[in-house]
């Protein structure tokens, strides 16, 4: 396995070039840009300004696994307005086109959202409407990934929606395609259930794996701490992903949330993602 580091973990503006330069000396291996409005990466993106930044990350030395999104959370993909689950689509399409573009075999996806507090709209969505919406998308999307060459994988987030393995396992296997699957969060999934049980419950399902800490006993989005802090069971994980023979990236995502020198997560998560490597690694 090798690790990369997301960029969800930094402000949509800011430097990639920097920050890649920092991910590097770290001892990372690749990183996971993230598209929104106006950032590095944004819906107005030419082919060459994408093509530039993977030039940037190979001129750093890392390897681009898979590409998010911030827009997801503006733009909700199962949304009772029409215009908006179109907005939501050509984002997962100019998501695809960019992965390709980026070398990137992966793009995360919210699958859209019953409520969500990170998002600016509020806007709440019958569950089973949201179900069926996001079904009818995935299922016009995936050809749209197969097309690129590019996998589709829906993240587990605080959406209030898809909140158990066995429904979202169903979900996965009713959408039908080898390019759709799950970008699977050991973090966020600790508040509604055991991530050792969601990894071996979606087994080959999950493309890519997103590495985060939760602690209970906090608040909100102030329980996201740093790996090793919370309590994930990373022992158990590391078990999981040996039994379902997984064997891609690990990428650390650390939330925005360090009110000073922010761009220190980068090396503060290094030594517990070494220790997880160097765990699937002997038990490999």
């Amino acid at each position: 396995m090798k690790a990369a580091f997301s960029l969800f973990s930094f402000p949509r503006d800011d430097n990639p070039a920097e920050l890649f330069a920092l991910i590097k000396k770290a001892g990372y291996e690749g990183v996971e840009p993230a598209l929104s409005d106006t950032g590095y990466l944004n819906l107005s993106s030419s082919d060459d300004d994408i093509r530039a930044l993977k030039k940037l990350a190979e001129k750093h030395g890392l390897s681009i696994p898979s590409v998010g999104a911030w827009n997801h959370w503006d733009y909700n993909l199962v949304s009772d307005n029409a215009d908006t689950r179109e907005k939501a689509r050509s984002i997962i399409r100019f998501q695809l086109h960019a992965a390709r573009l980026l070398g990137a075999d992966t793009i995360l996806v919210v699958p859209g959202y019953v409520s969500a507090e990170i998002s600016s709209t509020r806007e709440f969505v019958r569950y089973d409407t949201a179900y069926e919406r996001a079904l009818d998308a995935f299922r016009v999307l995936k050809n749209d990934a197969e097309r690129e060459g590019v996998k589709i994988g829906i993240e587990n987030v605080w959406n209030r929606f898809l909140l158990s393995p066995l429904e979202t396992a169903r979900f996965v296997d009713e959408v039908g395609s080898p390019c759709f699957g799950v970008y699977f969060d050991v973090g966020n999934i600790i508040y509604i259930g055991y991530p050792d049980q969601w990894i071996e419950i979606l087994g080959k399902r999950i493309f890519k794996i997103h590495l985060s800490d939760y602690r209970f006993g906090q608040a909100g989005f102030g329980a996201f701490v740093d790996l090793f802090a919370g309590d994930v069971d990373f022992k158990a994980v590391v078990k999981s992903l040996k039994a379902i023979g997984y064997d891609d990236w690990l990428t650390t995502e650390m939330l925005p949330n360090y009110k000073q020198f922010p761009r220190t997560s980068i090396f503060s998560s290094k030594a517990a993602m070494d220790t997880i490597l160097e765990m699937c690694n002997s038990i490999l």
